[in-house]
């Protein structure tokens, strides 16, 4: 038996997910579906910032477009780590296709002129 706490809304359900997979003390479907992925494949999405040049701003904020593998936290931090990007960048623009092949790509979250 593993017991989490949902993270889906702020509501913060307490899970238990059986070696079955059977969801208890979730109010919702969606406090369902994290109790199962979160025992089968945890997922997080990631939010970081670049290096940015040609801007009054050195810093960029980014994230993941999807949620990647915990597993793989770090080496996709390491990733980003690399990227430097001049202004003017777009909210939404695409930095980095596809890191380390998880389908999920590193996007801008701000626009700099």
């Amino acid at each position: 038996m593993t017991k989490l706490i949902c993270i889906v809304c702020p509501k913060g359900c307490h899970l238990e997910v059986d070696d079955n997979l059977n969801v208890t003390g979730n109010s919702c479907k969606r406090g369902e579906v994290y109790g199962k992925n979160e025992v089968t494949n945890p997922t997080r999405t990631i939010t970081s910032t670049v290096i940015l040049k040609n801007s009054c701003y050195t810093r960029l904020p980014v994230k993941t477009s999807l949620p990647v593998p915990k597993s793989m936290i770090f080496d996709v931090m390491a990733e980003i780590n690399k990227i430097e990007v001049s202004a003017p960048v777009s909210c939404g623009d695409i930095l980095l296709k596809n890191v380390l092949s998880t389908g999920s790509d590193i996007v801008a979250c701000k626009s700099i002129k």
